[in-house]
């Protein structure tokens, strides 16, 4: 105990600190430059009152369910198609990774340009090709979303990749062995041997991709702004503008706490419900 009350000390400091930091923060009505005025619950009620919340929550749940539509079975399916590689698989693995040690900087810039709306435009110019487009990309309220959506996919996978590449090097190699003798073809050796070995690590990376997709942030800033039309304005985002543009603290860690509840609430819930089929 005496050699980790450092650590303890620190984490309570740096990670539990601004928590509580928060929480007091959240009942309190300040800029953080003139003095501190107690409102007790009236930020959450300014809060759940703006019309902007509700139309950051709706955009902030449907990329969530985009995300995990496309960018959820994708490291699942690469990972599957990774294993089965002999040789050259390495390469294979460090391209999937390749986006991840790109800066989020860097890559959303990158994409920008690859989104240009005008005919000229990277993803347009091949899409001419076929005849197809040109496409508004991030100038449409309609496909603003799908095409943020689609980067951070890209962006995000090889991790997942990686964590279910590890994952399957648990599985016995004589159960696909038997599974080949019974016959069992590629699509069967998936369904009956390596998805049920997965099943744990996909429940975990599944409540992860949710909470981290629930605070996106970085994409929406640097791509949109939050627009058009605020299609693309989160809840993360929505705290930013609470903070750096209105100035109101309080109103933006009001938010946090909000959506912290959410979240914890979710991960409870989510846990209690697949808790037995992931162990057994």
């Amino acid at each position: 105990m005496v050699f980790a009350l450092p650590v303890l000390l620190v984490f309570l400091l740096f990670s539990w600190g601004p928590i509580v930091k928060g929480l007091v923060m959240s009942l309190q009505q300040t800029n953080l430059v003139d003095p501190v005025k107690w409102v007790g619950l009236e930020n959450f009620r300014y809060v759940l009152a703006d019309p902007a919340v509700g139309q950051a929550t709706v955009n902030t749940v449907w990329f969530t369910l985009l995300a995990l539509l496309f960018g959820f079975p994708l490291p699942v399916l690469l990972a599957m198609f990774l294993s089965e590689l002999r040789g050259r698989s390495w390469a294979y693995t460090t391209l999937a990774y390749l986006p991840v040690i790109t800066p989020p900087v860097v890559a959303i810039l990158l994409w920008r340009f690859f989104y240009d709306p005008s005919p000229n435009g990277m993803f347009n110019g091949i899409l001419g090709v076929f005849g197809l487009g040109p496409f508004p990309w991030l100038d449409s309220p309609h496909s603003a979303m799908p095409s943020i959506v689609l980067e951070a996919t890209w962006a995000g996978a090889g991790n997942a990749v990686i964590i279910y590449l590890a994952a399957l090097t648990s599985v016995r190699t004589d159960l696909y062995e038997a599974a080949e003798l019974d016959g069992a073809g590629i699509v069967r050796r998936v369904w009956h041997v390596m998805l049920p070995h997965l099943r744990g690590v996909l429940l975990l990376m599944l409540l992860l991709q949710v909470i981290g997709t629930m605070q996106l942030f970085t994409e929406p800033l640097l791509f949109t702004g939050g627009g058009p039309q605020n299609s693309t304005l989160t809840i993360l985002l929505l705290i930013y503008n609470y903070a750096f543009v209105n100035g109101d603290y309080g109103a933006a860690t009001a938010l946090s706490v909000l959506l912290a509840v959410a979240l914890a609430v979710l991960s409870a819930g989510f846990q209690l419900a697949t808790r037995r089929w992931s162990t057994e």
